[in-house]
């Protein structure tokens, strides 16, 4: 058995519930139903999306410094390279002695560089200065 309830509408919702209640398979009652569980789930619906508001805004804050991290290094990097092509003479083509040392030397900054990445140390960062 369903629970009687008296409730008291203005007239033009009166009007529009009565429209749709004259509907073939409409009722007062149904359509009052559905309205209150629809609106409910948008009461759940909205609580979740304040929820998830804080943190996308917290993961949207994090991505800008992440992006503005890559931006610096990018800079950084390029103004480097620029450098050291500008100041570095270039290598004869009969120096093999010096290719096969700038090969060696490319290698163990790799080798560095990986190193580094799986061991989590930053150069940047104090405490993994070394």
């Amino acid at each position: 058995m369903k629970p009687r309830h008296h409730l008291y509408l203005d007239e033009t919702l009166t009007e529009q519930l009565e429209a749709f209640a004259r509907k073939p398979g409409g009722s007062k009652s149904a359509i009052v139903s559905a309205a209150l569980r629809a609106y409910f789930l948008r009461q759940g619906a909205r609580e979740v999306d304040d929820l998830l508001k804080v943190r996308l805004d917290r993961i949207s804050n994090q991505l800008a410094r992440i992006e503005r991290d890559g931006q610096v290094l990018l800079e950084s990097f390029a103004l480097l390279v620029r450098y050291f092509l500008n100041v570095t003479p270039p290598l004869g083509e009969d120096d093999k002695a010096g290719r096969a040392l700038g090969r060696d030397r490319f290698h163990a900054f790799v080798d560095q560089v990986g190193r580094r990445v799986a061991a989590g140390n930053r150069t940047l960062n104090p405490e993994g200065e070394q």
